[in-house]
């Protein structure tokens, strides 16, 4: 538009400019006009007009020129305007479309509420299907980034035939110090560290060994709607009829371990083979290889810990989002007898006899242990553990009981005594009178051996119940937790081994009632470190007799047998002399005089057991304080380290005299252990 308007202008100009050089009266045709005039005034004229027509040219071609323009610029304003034309069709287009939308959105809009709700769920389902699809873009490239990770370091697990197999365990060489020797390897038997008296306890030790040494193998895979697993676990802690430490260690290959499990996608699961009890402790709910252990060296774990490891049948069941389990196991029983004074009879050439039996030596064709000295015992029905495991999202908290059953064979009359009262003269000239209510097992007067008649299986009931619970603290830096068992007959699921029965006047097997308790703290300062603390006790009660009879025949020669009347008794023969005893667990009038004394020893490789000395264990007591550091844990398995020290004291019941014999040992055990990753 601009310069149209100069080219207006500049027209404007030009023709102002001609018509003031055009005199106001002038005719426009001067040639026609004038006549023929002077030649100078002709000249004049012609060089005026040349001088005008040249003017006039170069103002036609300046106009042609600006026309030129002009046209361009008209040209250029009528594209425009088709621009401007088609862009406000394809506005109208889009405020059509626009339109139609907003009335399709407006409709859709004000169709029901339902519609909106499922908008806004989908738009929910969409934002949630994003995140998934990033997470799952996440684990995609981690996991690609896991498979380019170099060949060296493997698959966790081995995939063979649809099973996948996971190989585990550890390399241990490890060492204990005792303060007082037991004559033991790593493994400490807790109920038998040396009184004062005896001469192991003159002595410390150190053992240097590597039978912890373990080898574990997990066997993985799915069956439909179960999860069927697999797991072996063993270590050198076994001892064969050739083993020695002399110059080559050569130990067992035992068993810890070996069981099979299916467990079902409801929750249900049953387990069977050699396992660790239901009474054992778990970190969570009821699983196999759960089990909340001590971080122990000692493979005897630590006094007051509840536990065995046999063969078993378990069930478990998980409810309320396994928030809840229960469990049941039927397991191997086992019987261990303590105390002392039973019934016996010796006759004169030595031999002996005895009014009950309980366990019997290991049958090697039957693949039992011949040389082990405690045999097995012959019971009547397997252990029952029931258990109920709480998981509420803080802690873990159980509780548990235990039936056992005991059975001995009973011999009324294997152990002779009189049948009548006299006095006699032994062969040494002494004299023993014979009182007290016959016992008639056989029908002489004087009974002079012993006899089977009359014998009788009795059985017995024992078990018990605890409770446990473990809270992690300071997010999750430490980790506190007791637990507690009481009952009779449950000496031998506490790690000191106390016993579970003892035998009455009679035979028959009376429980021990017992009672088992740890405190457990366990610090977790950083990933490589733990530092952890035990405290723990285990208690047997007094099971207390007396009536017990030692009888040893010998030979006497009666004279004037006062009292006695009628047939005459049997003169220059063998007879029964009956001495009265005391036993039992704990017995009050236990002689104890000797727990402080030493002795001699019989011979070069049997140092003395001490003095007389009946004291049985009435409470054991070990506090321990440990730790771990892991030098290295990753691909490549795991090094760690660690040192652990125990205070041990077993004190016994007191006897005659009121004197209570007390052991007291100090224990430092390390380990440096290769994990397999």
């Amino acid at each position: 538009m601009k310069k149209l308007a100069a080219l207006t202008l500049s027209l404007f100009l030009t023709t102002g400019t001609a018509l003031a050089d055009t005199p106001k009266d002038a005719d426009p045709n001067p040639a026609k006009a004038a006549g023929p005039a002077k030649p100078k005034a002709a000249k004049k004229a012609e060089t005026s007009d040349a001088a005008i027509s040249a003017q006039i040219e170069e103002l036609r071609q300046a106009l042609q020129s600006q026309q030129e323009e002009l046209q361009l610029l008209k040209e250029e304003l009528a594209k425009r305007d088709r621009q401007i034309d088609a862009a406000r069709e394809a506005a109208a287009a889009a405020n059509a479309r626009a339109t139609e939308a907003s009335s399709k959105a407006t409709e859709v809009a004000n169709t029901t509420a339902e519609v909106k709700s499922e908008a806004v769920s989908l738009n929910s389902s969409v934002s949630a299907l994003k995140a998934s699809n990033e997470a799952l873009k996440t684990t995609v490239a981690t996991g690609q980034a896991e498979a380019q990770k170099p060949s060296e370091e493997g698959p966790t697990t081995i995939r063979y035939k649809g099973v996948s197999l996971t190989p585990g365990g550890f390399i241990e060489a490890a060492s204990v110090y005792r303060q007082r020797a037991e004559d033991a390897d790593i493994n400490t038997q807790l109920n038998a560290i040396p009184y004062p008296g005896v001469a192991l306890g003159k002595v410390s030790e150190n053992v240097f060994s590597a039978r912890q040494t373990r080898a574990t193998l997990l066997a993985e895979s799915k069956v439909g709607p179960a999860k069927i697993s697999g797991y072996f676990e063993m270590d050198f802690l076994g001892a064969g009829t050739t083993s020695n430490n002399r110059q080559s260690n050569s130990y067992v290959f035992r068993q810890r371990q070996l069981w099979a499990q299916a467990a079902f996608d409801s929750g249900f699961s049953i387990t069977g083979g050699q396992m660790w009890s239901l009474a054992t402790e778990n970190r969570k709910g009821i699983q196999n290889r759960g089990e909340a252990l001590p971080m122990m060296v000692d493979p005897q774990y630590v006094v007051g810990f509840t536990w065995q490891r046999a063969d078993a049948i378990r069930v478990t069941q998980t409810l309320l989002e396994n928030k809840v389990t229960l469990g049941v196991s039927i397991e191997g029983p086992q019987t261990t007898l303590g105390g002392r004074g039973f019934s016996a009879f010796t006759n004169a050439a030595g031999a002996t006899s005895q009014n009950f039996w309980y366990a019997a030596p290991g049958n090697g064709g039957g693949l039992n242990n011949a040389f082990d000295p405690t045999g097995y015992a012959q019971t009547k029905a397997p252990d029952v553990v029931f258990k109920a495991a709480l998981d509420p999202g803080f802690g873990h908290y159980e509780i548990f009981g235990i039936l056992s059953q005991f059975r001995a064979r009973i011999y009324p009359c294997a152990v002779v005594s009189a049948t009548a009262t006299g006095l006699v003269t032994n062969a040494d000239g002494s004299t023993t009178n014979f009182t007290g209510a016959p016992i008639t097992c056989t029908a002489a007067p004087l009974a002079t051996a012993p006899t089977a008649a009359g014998a009788f299986n009795d059985s017995r009931t024992g078990g018990g119940g605890g409770a446990s619970f473990r809270v992690p603290l300071f997010s999750k830096k430490l980790d506190f937790g007791v637990k507690g068992v009481y009952g009779d007959g449950i000496g031998r699921f506490g790690s000191a081994q106390l016993p579970d029965t003892t035998a009455r006047p009679d035979g028959t097997l009376a429980p021990i009632r017992a009672g088992h308790g740890l405190g457990i703290l366990e610090l977790h300062p950083s990933p490589k470190l733990d530092i952890f603390a035990y405290g723990g006790a285990e208690y047997a009660a007094r099971a207390a007799y007396t009536g017990y009879q030692t009888v040893k025949i010998t030979t006497v020669s009666i004279s004037n047998p006062n009292g006695v009347a009628g047939a005459p008794i049997l003169v220059n023969t063998t007879v029964a002399r009956s001495v009265s005893g005391i036993g039992g667990y704990g017995n009050p009038a236990a002689n104890n005089s000797g727990c402080s004394t030493e002795v001699s020893p019989t011979n070069q490789l049997t140092p003395s057991a001490g003095g007389t000395c009946a004291g049985d264990s009435r409470i054991v007591i070990e506090g321990t304080l440990g730790f771990w550091h892991k030098i290295y844990q990753g691909p490549k398995g795991g090094v760690r380290w660690g040192v652990t020290y125990s205070y041990l004291t077993r004190t016994g019941w007191s006897g005659a005299a009121g004197i209570a014999p007390k052991a007291v040992d100090n224990m430092v055990w390390t380990s440096f252990r290769y994990y397999l990753p």
